[in-house]
């Protein structure tokens, strides 16, 4: 018999799992607390739980738990970076950025990406699979077990997209905003997508107050295309539609997230033309100077073009921020990190069999 994944269970469906063989309601609550605010790694550490409850637990349900591969921490700001193992052998990465107003997660959300952004390192070698809620809210877990500080506010916009793996997202998020679990607030939680229409409008609909940001990088869907397959499939319009509907819907503001590339998106008739498209929206632009990864031949724009961006947006009354580099010094950038250690650890492979 497969044992089931009891970190993905919310508190109702866990009183359901008891309740099958016998248990009363409370006991589901004592679990959920060890989980989900104890953070505890094992059933063995439940110690107000019956030794016989704990071995029904240990023979009936899997605990998952990630393991820490590798942390580096930025000399420059404190931002560390991790490599966590999943149960299966897996590996994904998560970021801790500390600032002013509270400490920040970045988590992943798939291990591999199949969107296939052209200037993105998570997407080369392809999606190999989806995550479970228990294994996105283990990456903040760990990194609070870790760091010994509170998260206050999550980024799901590590490696993946979100949206490709909607259901296990939405559990997660509501998991991680129960009154019985973290409590963070749904307001510090931001949920990036490079535009699958119809989940978005979906999220609209799910009664959430958390942040949505668009991938937009380009201000029309031509050159769009040439950085972002997904261009091919929804068409700019449709896509901006759908954030309006979300807007309209949460009343929540929608980000939209620009990397610039030097000679590719980063024009100031590209500008003018992405202040025209968006004058009319309640929104905010994050201009990002992208990661030069080596498989392509993107450059960042200089400091110059970036600032004359950036002026070009304000003077149209766009708001507007350049984003803050964390972790320049460790690789922090989506997927960088973990690319480079499954590519180490396939060479040592290959020099162990020779």
């Amino acid at each position: 018999m497969e044992k089931k994944d009891i970190k993905s269970f919310t508190l109702e469906e866990l009183k359901e799992e008891l309740k099958s063989f016998g248990e009363k309601p409370f006991r589901a609550t004592q679990i959920y607390e060890w989980l989900h605010v104890k953070l505890a790694q094992s059933f063995d550490e439940m110690t107000n739980l019956s030794k016989d409850l704990r071995e029904k637990l240990k023979d009936q349900y899997t605990l998952v738990t990630l393991k820490e591969v590798q942390c580096l921490e930025s000399a420059i700001d404190g931002t560390c970076k991790f490599l966590f193992e999943l149960p299966d052998g897996n590996i994904i990465e998560s970021v801790l950025m500390k600032y002013h107003h509270g400490n920040s997660v970045c988590i992943s959300s798939q291990v591999g990406c199949r969107m296939g952004c052209k200037f993105c390192a998570s997407t080369i070698g392809g999606l190999e699979r989806n995550l479970m809620p228990s294994e996105m809210l283990d990456e903040i877990y760990q990194i609070q077990r870790i760091s010994g500080e509170r998260v206050s506010n999550v980024v799901v916009m590590g490696t993946g997209e979100p949206m490709d793996n909607y259901d296990n997202l939405v559990k997660f998020i509501r998991m991680l905003t129960d009154e019985s679990g973290l409590n963070i607030s749904q307001r510090n939680i931001t949920v990036s997508t490079c535009g699958i229409v119809e989940k978005i409008k979906q999220l609209a609909e799910e009664d959430l107050s958390i942040t949505l940001a668009l991938s937009l990088h380009a201000p029309n869907n031509e050159d769009r295309k040439k950085i972002m397959p997904i261009a091919n499939r929804y068409e700019l319009h449709t896509v901006l539609e759908a954030c309006d509907y979300y807007y309209e819907k949460t009343g929540r503001r929608v980000s939209f997230e620009y990397s610039l590339v030097e000679g590719v998106n980063d024009t100031p008739e590209q500008a003018r033309e992405l202040s025209r498209l968006l004058k009319a929206k309640n929104c905010h632009i994050n201009l990002i100077p992208v990661n030069p990864i080596k498989e392509r031949d993107f450059k960042r724009s200089t400091s110059k073009n970036i600032q004359n961006f950036k002026n070009i947006l304000e003077k149209n009354r766009i708001n507007v921020t350049i984003r803050r580099e964390m972790g320049a010094d460790i690789n922090a950038a989506c997927g960088q990190l973990r690319k480079s250690y499954t590519e180490c650890c396939k060479v040592q492979g290959v020099e162990n069999q020779s």
